[in-house]
This record gives structure tokens, C-alpha cells and sequence, in this order.
């Protein structure tokens, strides 16, 4: 379960990276999305080039393939868009054969295996999305947590409707790539379209929330909860006490338990935790036991208690802290 707002974004980093060796190629798709295997036909380096950007959990890539290639990672870690602009990319997701075309996307959700055949001189968008930061995104427009992650459809169609005009949004942030000047290297402005992109495609596509999510006249929460959930999301390690959090909402404490009790579904105090057990698992799952360790990890989120720490840890992700950075991808 991932709960409201997912706080601070990273800041975002920025390609453009580009180079058409093909080895290079390779490091693209390695260094930006999954770890991947890439192969020919014929044995024979695959030819990829590519441009990407990176606005804290949202990449965008361009990538060009010369000769036919399969890209293959036996999971992927991540929400996965290819939406092509020439030729065809045939995909196999659940068991099952989907294309990908100008005229339709494919998905690929955390935990599935990702198998992409491109076509020669195929070309397409690649966006990537953090598991924490479209499940949160989703969380925030709904008022209430969500269980992840989220069910997204296997293929969409790009020619109509809402999915249509969020494939525009995707374009204009490749297209911006040349322009050294463009206002998306400007933190405010890349964090609103990091937001506009993942609401936008929650929006745009079928998924269990979809229905709850555009029903006209659905009531999320007030505004003086809002900025109580704003404050956790901004700074979730701050030791906060409800008082603090009322001040910040400007309503009494009876108030704000009642409001987070209608609204969100549990005590403030118990959100804060669940947001921090939240940012701790997508440390421990980014880091890797040579770069960090739990009680690093358990520190910077706010928690003074190390084995209180992991029972409340285990009793939500139903693994230790130390077992996560065992098994990370750091």
C-alpha cells in the first residue's frame, strides 16, 4: 500500500545523453531503465542510440534502433511506456503477444518480465516511472492510499481521447531536449510537468481507480488536510507531533485526527510512519548493502529506534530491512 504524496522529488536530473556507438547503446538502456539484455538476429552488435532526460522519477527517452533488436529484463523495477514514432515494436507481456505502433503504447508494470522485439529502423519514446511516485501521484488525486502496483493495460491507443493528448505531453518533453534554454531545466517547472505526466497518464488509461478517479463530484480530501499531507510528503524524517501538524493545517488536533480519520483512513501519525516505512523500502531497494546500511536508512527517515524499526518494517513489506538491501539493485 502506498499512501498520499510521495514528498520531496529528486531534483531532476538532466541528460541529454547521446551517442550512437553501440555499446553505448547498451549503457542507455542499462543505466536508465532495467538491467537488460540486448541481441540481434544474427549475433552482431545492436545498433541504439538515444537521447534521455530525467526528471527525478520520471525518464524519457528517444531511443533509434538501425537493425532488428530484442530487449529483454527478467523484471522490471519500474512502470514502462514504449510508445513508437516509426516502424513497430512487438512486445509479450503476461503470456501474451501486444504491438506497439505510433498508434498505440505499451506497458509494462513493477514485476513483470519486459520482452521487446524492435523492428530495423524502428524508433519510439521510452518512459520510465518509479513505483513510489505513480502509485503516490494516484494516492494524492484520490484522497486515500492505494495498493500497488497499479494494474495498467497492456496496450492503449494514442490516436483519441485523453491518452492521445498525454502522448503530446511526453513528445514536448523529448522534443525540449534541444533546446538549452527550455524551461524544463528549471526545478518548479520540471517538477510540475514530472506531476502534469503522471496524473496525466492516470488520467488517460483504463486501471482499477480510473472509474473513482474521473467520477465527477468525488471528494478528496479538505484543504487543511491537504497541507497536513503536504507537510509529511515535504518532509516525512521531521519529527512532527500532532500538534505541529495541526498548526500546520490550522485546525485543532481533535480536528485534524478526525479529518485524517474520514479522509485518509488512519491516525496522522500512523500516515507519517507508513510514508516513512515507504521511503525506507525504496532506499533499501535502491542501495545496496556496500553503499549503506539499515541503521542509515532508519536514521534518515526518522526512526530513533532501530528494532522498533524493523518490526514495523517487516509487519509492512513482510521482509526485514536488511533482507531488502540484500536483494537491492544497488
Amino acid at each position: 500500500m502506498v499512501d498520499a504524496l510521495p514528498g520531496e522529488t529528486p531534483a531532476p536530473g538532466f541528460g541529454p545523453y547521446h551517442d550512437g556507438v553501440a555499446d553505448q547503446g547498451r549503457e542507455i538502456l542499462n543505466r536508465f531503465y532495467d538491467p537488460v539484455s540486448v541481441t540481434t538476429p544474427d549475433g552482431a552488435d545492436p545498433e541504439v542510440d538515444g537521447d534521455v532526460i530525467q526528471l527525478g522519477p520520471l525518464t524519457v527517452g528517444h531511443l533509434t534502433f538501425a537493425g532488428s533488436v530484442t530487449v529483454v529484463a527478467p523484471k522490471a523495477d519500474a512502470y514502462h511506456l514504449n510508445l513508437p514514432t516509426a516502424g513497430r515494436v512487438r512486445a509479450v507481456r503476461d503470456g501474451r503477444e501486444v504491438t506497439a505502433t505510433p498508434a498505440a503504447a505499451v506497458t509494462f508494470r513493477p514485476g513483470d518480465q519486459v520482452h521487446l522485439r524492435h523492428e530495423a529502423q524502428s524508433a519510439g519514446i521510452d518512459v520510465r516511472i518509479e513505483p513510489w511516485a505513480l502509485e503516490s501521484e494516484l494516492a494524492t488525486l484520490l484522497g486515500h492510499p492505494v495498493d500497488g502496483p497499479i494494474d495498467l493495460p497492456p496496450a492503449f491507443d494514442l490516436t483519441a481521447g485523453p491518452a492521445q493528448s498525454w502522448s503530446r505531453l511526453v513528445r514536448l518533453l523529448h522534443e525540449e531536449l534541444d533546446h538549452e534554454s527550455s524551461l524544463i531545466h528549471q526545478p518548479l517547472i520540471a517538477e510540475q510537468l514530472c506531476s502534469s505526466v503522471l496524473s496525466g497518464l492516470l488520467l488517460s488509461v483504463p486501471h482499477p481507480y480510473h472509474e473513482e478517479l474521473v467520477t465527477p463530484g468525488g471528494t478528496g480530501p479538505p484543504r487543511a488536510i491537504r497541507r497536513a499531507l503536504t507537510a509529511i510528503g515535504d518532509e516525512p524524517e521531521r519529527s512532527f507531533a500532532v500538534s505541529d501538524l495541526a498548526a500546520v493545517a490550522g485546525i485543532s488536533v481533535r480536528s485534524l485526527q478526525e479529518g485524517f480519520r474520514r479522509h485518509v483512513g488512519c491516525t496522522p501519525m500512523a500516515y507519517l510512519q507508513q510514508v516513512r516505512l515507504d521511503r525506507s523500502h525504496e532506499a533499501l531497494r535502491q542501495g545496496g548493502p556496500a553503499r549503506l546500511t539499515v541503521a542509515e536508512v532508519a536514521n534518515r527517515w526518522g526512526f530513533a529506534h532501530l528494532g522498533r524499526f524493523a518490526s514495523a518494517y517487516r509487519a509492512r513489506f513482510g521482509e526485514s530491512p536488511s533482507e531488502t538491501l540484500r536483494s537491492s539493485s544497488g
